[in-house]
């Protein structure tokens, strides 16, 4: 009789998020929508929090504090480390060590850095562990990548937006290329497969069109993320003009991708991750070619 391998008894990370979510519906915005056709699209790419993906937070790693500190004490006890006081203000730690991360970058010259999770939960556990707070041998060898998707479980539920399926099962009948540009992090691609019962791929994205800022060390706003996709677009013979990017956030999505000349559709479907940002500056004289306030409401404007 072979005994079970410590894989094999870790819960898989999409199994973590399923457990946790629990329907959401979205929040009207108030917003009307702007729909026109528009010709020659080839290629649709999405934001993943707050576009495709309702996010009870509002986008990953926004949650309110109160949250974040229950959180962390029940994703510790699901992995089992014993804790020896209150642990809740960790979680205001977590954040202040995502700060000097992004700082230290920013002196490095990246304008807009994406941070490594799993080594920032290295730090808060020992941070944690120094101050006696934690079992110091259980802290040691503790699984940061599990730790890290019990926690963002707990402090960002999702669930899929109206329609998403249909409308990713109607592009891909007609034929348009699909990808992502999220700010992510490793679990974030999970959520595909915790919530639709597929991976990504499955549902019609092009494995070489997703771009996950943890995977590359850059964020939105940035324009980093949204060049190596218009790079691979033209190594298929598709112009930035051809693809429309859609996203929730103003600064975030329509104008990095404005800036590389993709079309635009802000998605005004849900009031926790609509953001107009319409006293930033940068934003003077940008509007999106598109506002949706429903994903259905896409097909219609993509001629055929």
């Amino acid at each position: 009789m072979s005994l079970m391998t410590n894989e094999a008894l870790t819960p898989r990370y999409a199994d973590i998020l399923r457990r946790h979510f629990r329907p959401l519906e979205p929040i009207a915005t108030g917003e009307s929508p702007v729909l026109k056709r528009l010709a020659g699209i080839r290629a649709v790419l999405f934001d993943l929090y707050g576009t495709l993906f309702i996010s009870a937070s509002g986008e990953v790693g926004t949650a309110r504090q109160s949250a974040c500190e229950a959180a962390l004490a029940g994703s510790l006890a699901a992995l089992e480390i014993p804790v020896s006081g209150p642990v809740g203000w960790g979680a205001e730690y977590l954040f202040g060590v995502i700060e000097a991360s992004h700082a230290r970058s920013r002196a490095a010259g990246i304008d807009c850095p994406e941070v490594d999770i799993v080594e920032i939960w290295r730090e808060v556990l020992a941070e944690l562990t120094r101050r006696g707070l934690l079992d110091a041998p259980a802290a040691e060898v503790a699984d940061l990548k599990r730790l890290a998707v019990e926690y963002e479980a707990r402090v960002n539920p999702c669930w899929p937006m109206p329609h998403l399926q249909e409308c990713l099962v109607q592009l891909g009948e007609l034929g348009r290329v699909l990808g992502i540009i999220s700010n992510a992090q490793f679990y974030t691609v999970e959520l595909f497969e915790a919530l639709l019962g597929r991976r990504a791929e499955e549902l019609g994205f092009d494995p070489e069109l997703q771009y996950y800022s943890y995977a590359h060390g850059r964020a939105k706003p940035g324009t980093a993320l949204f060049e190596l996709a218009a790079g691979t677009l033209r190594r298929r013979g598709i112009a930035p003009g051809e693809a429309i990017y859609v996203g929730n956030d103003m600064l975030n999505d329509v104008f990095p991708a404005y800036k590389l000349g993709f079309r635009t559709a802000l998605f005004a479907g849900d009031a926790r991750s609509l953001r107009l940002r319409a006293a930033d500056q940068q934003l003077q004289g940008i509007s999106p070619d598109l506002v949706l306030t429903d994903l259905s409401q896409l097909l219609q404007c993509i001629i055929v």
